[in-house]
């Protein structure tokens, strides 16, 4: 693609995105107004498969029946693949807004902005088949579970939807950036998230005279405030290692001391090689803590999703298209964040790099699963034109790798 063809098909990206603005928005409030949880998304995906099919597309559905695969272009024409990705399922949360859109679904709701993500790519995938001609195929994911563990990306990955593309892209909602602003960053972006159990148990006994058995409260006390403050110590603190527990149980009687205790907790890193680590670290550190009360230890680690590392040439190609989008002045250094994002599964396969996507609209801060999150409906075109330029400026990159490779 010569800069002169670029340049008119930004400028065709530009005028399709605000002549459809208000169908985008629509299309956004309908979502909204009917989120579905993880690998449960059929109404969505039934929606998300008749606006494509009427724009003369033709996705097809994951094998377990929710989330959609659509290619823009033509793959006989032997061009490179590059892939947008959005996630398409709700969280349990209750709809705290009081607003003509909030969901009709009562302990559900679209508290992390999925809605928004999908919405933008099928706004990109619309508006990439609008133009004449592209460089190559942009292969579009409709993902389900996202906030399942360990996430519907595996799913993608099993069913080779990236087999043979050359990069992924995607964005996030970011409640803490103006709608207008794009935050960028290289390297890790999102957070490796396992969970851990632990389970101590003892024979119990009386409060009275704990020396005559296992004192298990003591003892999950101090697996709770020990086991943390020695993990971070043991791994580079350039990694950002941390476990913090999020539910503990134990008894019901002030005087008695209890057969067993339960915490519950989360394991998130920055640095991936950390990460492979993190589950022998935790379940040595558990045990050695706990040996001295003598309790019985079980742990039960899930490994999650792995961090996010964005790519630095995607990077690259995500800086150009925002620049050409919001301008310079646009684009910010995105924060890294202890979140977990299952497209980091995705760099299994291939190159990544999420951006993060301004939605404040000012005034207080609604932030992420929470039951009044909402955007400013201004950032949902934003999204779209900078994913949609993204496609196009790594198809034209991956055009001149190949044409390198043919001359040299």
């Amino acid at each position: 693609m010569t800069d002169d063809c670029a340049d008119r098909s930004g400028t065709a990206i530009d005028h399709w995105t605000r002549a459809h603005h208000a169908e985008l928005v629509a299309a956004r409030r309908h979502l909204h107004a009917h989120p579905e949880l993880g690998f449960a998304e059929h109404e969505t995906t039934a929606v998300l498969e008749q606006q494509l099919a009427a724009a003369g597309l033709r996705p097809h559905r994951l094998a377990g029946g929710t989330g959609l695969v659509c290619d823009v272009g033509t793959p006989a024409d032997g061009g490179p693949v590059v892939v947008l990705r959005a996630d398409i399922d709700a969280l349990p949360l209750p709809d705290l807004k009081d607003v003509p859109y909030a969901s009709t679904r009562p302990g559900l709701c679209h508290a992390c902005g999925h809605d928004v993500h999908t919405t933008v790519l099928l706004g990109a995938a619309r508006v990439l088949a609008a133009l004449e001609r592209l460089p190559g195929t942009v292969r579009c994911v409709f993902q389900p579970g996202e906030e399942q563990v360990p996430g519907g990306a595996l799913d993608v990955l099993r069913e080779g939807v990236l087999d043979g593309a050359a990069r992924a892209f995607a964005l996030h909602c970011d409640p803490s950036v103006p709608a207008g602003r794009v935050g960028l960053r290289t390297g890790a972006v999102t957070a490796a998230c396992d969970r851990v159990e632990v389970t101590l148990t003892g024979p119990g006994g009386h409060t009275a005279r704990p020396q005559l058995t296992v004192d298990l409260v003591h003892a999950l006390g101090r697996v709770a405030t020990e086991v943390p403050g020695l993990l971070s110590r043991l791994v580079d603190p350039r990694s950002v290692m941390s476990l913090v527990w999020g539910a503990v149980s134990a008894g019901v009687a002030p005087n008695t001391i209890p057969e067993s205790g339960l915490l519950r907790g989360t394991v998130r890193v920055l640095d991936r090689d950390v990460w492979g680590s993190a589950e022998g670290l935790v379940r040595t550190l558990v045990t050695q803590v706990a040996a001295a009360s003598g309790a019985q230890v079980s742990v039960e680690y899930v490994r999650g999703v792995p961090p996010v590392i964005n790519d630095p040439r995607n990077v690259a190609l995500l800086r150009a298209a925002a620049v050409q989008t919001v301008g310079t002045e646009g684009v910010v250094l995105s924060h890294q964040s202890m979140g977990g994002e299952d497209f980091g599964w995705f760099a299994e396969v291939l190159p990544i790099a999420l951006a993060r996507l301004g939605t404040h609209a000012g005034g207080t801060q609604l932030d992420l699963h929470r039951g009044t999150f909402d955007v400013d409906e201004r950032a949902i075109g934003v999204g779209v034109r900078l994913m949609a330029r993204t496609a196009l400026h790594a198809l034209t990159a991956e055009n001149s790798v190949v044409a390198g490779r043919a001359t040299s």
